[in-house]
Formats: structure tokens, sequence, C-alpha cells
């Protein structure tokens, strides 16, 4: 994706200064060719290439246990989840502002023009952020008329709100409240606001609920304002079948749907079970955990197709499915008209009831390109059915044909890795999750590159706690970020 977890700004970068030596002065029309990216991590990367892959190289990039010259004290924290990139304003590298879920925390990361860390520090701490902090999206003016904005979706409960972090904001304002009111509360994963040329004119921003149970179901919602990044002034609104009928197993996947987005009433004033009462008053569609959000890449027509997952869930068994609900999974596509965003098509364009355990198992995070959807899994619901470790899958949207791409690399029979990784010696498969994958490959000037954020839940450690320096949350995890380079878009 272009920043998510994501969105990319797409303006060029003056490497004939920044890199002069590297041209070759008999060939002057001849690209200047950057460094081989490498790492300067001390961890090893905890995920591997599949099978098919084998021109896909991983970099790690940052992980827990890494000091940072600038920032010796700086720890990089638990669960690096919905992240972005940006240009560093001094002309000097690059900053990566990345979420921390379970943290309720933001970092940001300096780097130079190789990808190397520089130095680091939290402009949100768990007083600012509230709440658990997922999926996230870097809104720029390049790309969608505003910003440079980081969404970042609270998912601690039904009344959790969506903020919005000016990423080169100082340090020192952590602790300040950016929620953002007319958005709505729910359990959301991210906010992916849609291209300024999709809708000339109007802000629309595309918000997925992560519910499935308290106090409604999972809802897709879209925010609708008519001047560009206005967060207070515009309409919210749910997604429903016009035909009204809101099960999701209801529909079957490759058939689609007339829908259409109808609007919430008071949302600033309203309380997330208010709103979720709402969507059941007005029929929308129920969905099992609208965990992630993307948009189609490379033309206008693209970017109307959005792209969704719903996680799944089960009866406490594992086993059982719950009635109306998907259980291993499915991945939504929505195209929106190209006159009206209210209106659209609704299609269940793959679903991990097909081959269970052996397809997709609990899809989170979403990264589309031009040509494919590369689909995060969260397994960690532990399903006993389950059949592999956690994975990113690639459907190709030409072919429908989906692989494996990457996958955990867990070492269970490395005595030593094992003991560091995985201490209390946890033997389920999908213990680890992954959090964003996102396109840093027009900004860095990096063809096929991106970034993956993994949560290695079982690594653990007294000195990762506390890593934003808040005092109020105590996980101990560790958690990495790594580079993945000759990714086809």
């Amino acid at each position: 994706m272009y920043l998510n977890r994501r969105k990319l700004p797409l303006f060029p970068l003056a490497f004939a200064s920044m890199l002069g030596a590297c041209n070759n002065n008999d060939k002057p029309n001849e690209e200047p060719q950057l460094p081989e990216l490498k790492s300067y991590s001390v961890t090893p990367s905890l995920v591997k290439t599949m099978p098919g892959f084998g021109d896909v190289k991983i970099i790690p990039l940052i992980s827990s246990d890494d000091k940072l010259e600038g920032t010796p004290n700086f720890v990089y924290g638990a669960q690096p989840d919905g992240g972005g990139m940006l240009k560093d304003p001094s002309g000097k590298g690059f900053v990566m502002v990345q979420n921390h879920e379970i943290l309720f925390s933001v970092s940001r990361l300096y780097l130079d023009n190789n990808l190397k860390p520089l130095r680091g520090e939290y402009i949100v701490d768990a007083k600012g952020g509230k709440m658990r902090l997922c999926s996230a999206t870097m809104a720029t003016p390049e790309e969608h008329g505003f910003g440079p904005l980081f969404l970042t979706a609270g998912e601690s409960d039904g009344e959790s709100m969506i903020h919005g972090i000016p990423p080169f904001a100082s340090a020192g304002d952590k602790q300040t409240d950016r929620t953002l009111p007319a958005l709505g509360k729910c359990s959301a994963e991210n906010a992916v606001p849609l291209p300024k040329t999709v809708y000339p004119g109007k802000t629309v921003i595309f918000i997925g609920e992560d519910e499935s149970s308290r106090q409604g179901l999972g809802q897709v919602n879209i925010y609708v304002t008519a001047s560009a990044g206005n967060m207070t002034n515009g309409t919210l609104y749910m997604l429903r079948r016009k035909d009204l009928k809101t099960v999701e197993t209801d529909m079957e996947v490759g058939k689609t749907y007339d829908v259409e987005f109808v609007p919430y009433e008071n949302v600033a004033a309203s309380t997330g079970a208010q709103l979720a009462a709402q969507t059941v008053d007005k029929k929308a569609i129920q969905f099992a955990r609208v965990e992630d959000l993307d948009y189609g890449k490379g033309s206008a027509a693209n970017n109307r197709k959005l792209y969704f997952t719903a996680t799944g869930v089960s009866q406490a068994d594992k086993t059982t499915p719950v009635e109306g609900l998907t259980m291993w999974g499915r991945v939504y596509q929505l195209e929106l008209d190209a006159a009206d965003p209210l209106k659209g098509k609704l299609t269940p364009m793959v679903d991990g009831n097909t081959d269970p355990g052996n397809s997709i198992v609990n899809p989170d995070n979403l990264c589309v390109t031009q040509n494919f959807v590369y689909i995060q899994e969260d397994g960690d619901s532990y399903y006993k059915a389950n059949k592999h470790d956690g994975r990113i899958w690639q459907y190709n949207l030409a072919t429908k044909e989906m692989k494996p791409f990457l996958e955990m690399n867990h070492r269970r029979d490395d005595a030593t890795f094992n003991g560091k990784y995985n201490p209390g010696n946890d033997i389920r498969l999908s213990s680890w999750e992954y959090g964003a994958m996102y396109d840093i490959s027009e900004l860095t000037g990096r063809p096929n590159t991106f970034i993956v954020n993994i949560h290695p839940h079982t690594w653990v450690d007294d000195k990762f706690r506390n890593a934003d320096g808040s005092g109020i949350t105590t996980n101990r995890e560790g958690g990495q970020t790594v580079i993945v380079t000759g990714v086809p878009r």
C-alpha cells in the first residue's frame, strides 16, 4: 500500500544531486544507482519468503533490541501496527511514524537516505493515545489533498475513537488529545482517505469497525466532506445492501450485490453504543470484525475499488462457526459509483472457508497494489483446524490466484532462537501476528520496496516494559519492522 497500516505521497526525489557521485559521466541519461540496502539491526528477520518468491529479499529495519546512536535510550516498542513514511522536511532522509498497538502510543523514527535508523522518539504516549491504536494511514496533500496527517484508529472497545496526529508535531505534545469526534465512536481498525482525484473537491474516508460482540457487529463506514481535510463538519455513513438484508454469510463468494451508504444521526454527540444501535435500526450489513481497508492503485477507476477484510469469529470451541458470520475470514471488494461515493457494488472476493486451515486464516491487514492484494493474517484466534503459521498471501486481481508470499519464521527446532524469542515455549501455530504492509517504492526511489510490521507476541523481556515512558502500560513484548524488496506490484 502507499502508506497504510500506510499510503505514500507520490512526489519525485532529487536523487541526482543527492547521489551525483554515482552517475557515469559518459552516460548522462543513465539512472543513478542507489546503494544496496543492508540491515543495521541486531535482530534476524522473523519472517521468511515462501516458494516461488526467490527474488524477494527481507532486510530487518529495526527491532526492540536495537540501540540507536542518536537516542540510545529509545526503545522501539511492542506491536508496531499501522505506520507511514514521509520524506524528512530537512531534506536528509526519511521519517517513519508508527503505531504501537498495545502501548496506546505512536513513535517517530528518523532514517538516513539509505534507510538506516538514526534516532527515535514518541509523539503520542499512552496518556495521549488512551486506547489500543491499530492500523493507520498517512494522509498527504500530494495523494489525498490534505495533511500530512497520521490517521490512527483506536479499537480498545466500542467507545474508541480515531486520532489525527500531525507527523511532525513536537514530541512534547505526546499527551495531547487529538481524537476526531465527527468520525464517530467504535472499535475502529483503520481510517483510509481516498485519493483526491477520485471525487474532486470532496474528502472521502473509508473506515472499518473491528467489532463482533458487545454493542453490535462490525461495520463499513465512510466519512464524506465537501472540503479537503475537514474533520469536523462532514457526514458519517454506514454500508447496507439495497435489499436491506443484513447477514454477512447470506452473500456468496464471487457474486455482486448492490449497496448504498446511509447516514448516521448526531454522530459527534453519540456514544458508540448509540451509533451501533443505529446500524441495527437502519439495517446495515453486520460483518465479523472489519479489520482493515485499502484502495486499488494505478488509475482513478482502480482507486474507486475498495478492499476490506472481515477477520472472522468462532464459538468458544474454536471449531464451530457463529451463525451468520464468517469464521475463517473474508476479503471483500467494494466498487464505488464513479459519480457518487454513496452507491456501489459489493463482492465477497475470498473466503477462508473454501479450504479451511489451508487458505487464509483470520485476514487482518491489507496492502493493495495495481495488480495484487496482499492479505496479512492474524491467526491468533487459534482455530483447531489451522494448518500453518501466520502468512501474508498474494491475491492476483486478474487471475484470482492466491499464493502464500511470506510466513512467520518461528524456528522452533532452534533451541537458542526459541529460548530468546519464545521463552514460554508456546507451540501453537500463528502465535505471531502481522501489522501493516505498505509500499515505499516511489518515496525512496527503490522499486518494489515495502515495509512489513511484525508482532512476535512470544518475545518478551522486562527491558521492553514502558517503552513510551508514560508509566501506564506494562506490556513486555518486543516488536520488529522489516524492509521487503522485490515485491511484485
